[in-house]
Formats: C-alpha cells, structure tokens, sequence
C-alpha cells in the first residue's frame, strides 16, 4: 500500500498550520496529563509526529514504517526507527508513557493488536501509562471504510478487553471524544480557542465525537 499518496490524497485540503495547532493544544492540555507527564515517551506509530514533536517529555521516541514521513517531520530531539513496529527492536521496561492515534485499525487483525499491546506493555515501566485512540465503529459505522488503511474494527470495550489482555489495567474509557477525522467533519473550526473550548466541555463530545481515547496503565 502506497502510504505516501493515499494520506497526500486524504490531507491535500487540510491546513499542516492547522493540524499543528490542533496537536499542540491536545499534547499539552490533555494527553501529557492523561499519560501522568511522562519522562521517557513513545509514539510506536509517529506518521507526521505532530504528536511526538509538541509533547513536553524529556526523551522522545517514534517509530515509523514510511522513511519519508519519520525522518522529515521528527524535530531533532525525537529518537526515530524505522520499520515495522511489531518487528523492530525496543528497550523493554523503559518507557513511563506510550501514545498510540490511529493505528490499531490499520493493522491486519485482532490478533496482531493483541501482539502490538503485548509488546507496548513490555515495552513499559511499572505504574507506566498508555493512551490509545481511535475510530469507534460504534459511532463512525457510516465512515469507516471510506479509509484505504481501515482494516480491523473496534469500539471503545473492545480495545478495553485488548488493553486489559495485554496487561494493563484501564483507567479511563471515553467511548466518544474527537470527530472522525480532519476531513470528515467541516462543522468544528481550528483554532487554539475552540479546540481548548471543545476539549474542557466534554458535553460538546456527545454530538462530535467519533473516536473512542482509553487510558490505562501497568501495574505489574
């Protein structure tokens, strides 16, 4: 699967300026305090690494199958690899916060989910944090497959159970939080403001919210 033009194809109307903001205001208002303010980070799939470049943690980590995006968009204080992330060697007990967007659907099977968890567990110290989100078939039936990438479906119990499975216990379950993606809803201005608003006004997320945010941490 050609990745470079598939998400060229799906981002060529939306504004870097904006997803910038977008991740920055997220990064630091939430998901740094949901991750516990973690000193050591992985985002296991950094893609753009929007997230991984705005997080304020002192050691930064991103893996990445496409070359292109990893080493063009990573700042330089953020250690990359290169390759599969179910392949590719990690430290284990190192990490004190892994940040995981968008990915579990993409890859080929609930089993390989059960295996990339397992092995971000592994990869975690005890008491760690993990942050996973994604589309919540349960919401976003109608616009799930309109993504060339979307291969496995899930909700927000169904990651629950992959989570606890793994060996984390859940923290947080948040079955609706952000709309489905930058293209599928026009409805939601971007600008630091709004976001900030929309993200302390969890009453907005019932009527946008299409992706499912679950925390949980390792206690063994």
């Amino acid at each position: 699967m050609n990745f470079n033009r598939i998400y060229e194809y799906r981002f060529r109307s939306t504004s870097a300026v904006k997803k910038e903001i977008f991740w920055d205001v997220l990064s630091h208002h939430l998901f740094y305090r949901y991750l516990g303010s973690p000193k050591k980070i992985l985002d296991p799939a950094g893609g753009k690494c929007e997230f991984i470049n705005s997080v304020p943690s002192k050691e930064k980590w991103a893996i990445d199958l496409e070359e292109s995006f990893i080493l063009k968009f990573a700042n330089s204080n953020v250690k990359t690899i290169i390759g599969s992330n179910l392949e590719v060697e990690i430290p284990e007990n190192y990490f004190d916060g892994i940040f995981i967007s968008n990915f579990l659907e993409h890859l080929k099977s609930q089993e390989e989910v059960s295996l990339f968890l397992t092995k971000m567990n592994k990869a975690m110290t005890k008491n760690g944090k993990i942050v996973v989100m994604g589309p919540n078939f349960k919401y976003s039936y109608k616009n799930y497959f309109d993504f060339a990438d979307h291969s496995v479906i899930l909700t927000e119990l169904g990651l629950a159970e992959h989570l606890y499975g793994a060996g984390f216990e859940i923290e947080k379950v948040i079955p609706r939080f952000l709309p489905l993606s930058f293209r599928s809803n026009r409805l939601i201005p971007i600008n630091k403001f709004i976001i900030t608003f929309y993200l302390y006004f969890p009453f907005s997320w019932r009527f946008f919210g299409q992706q499912f945010l679950v925390v949980g941490q390792k206690k063994i």
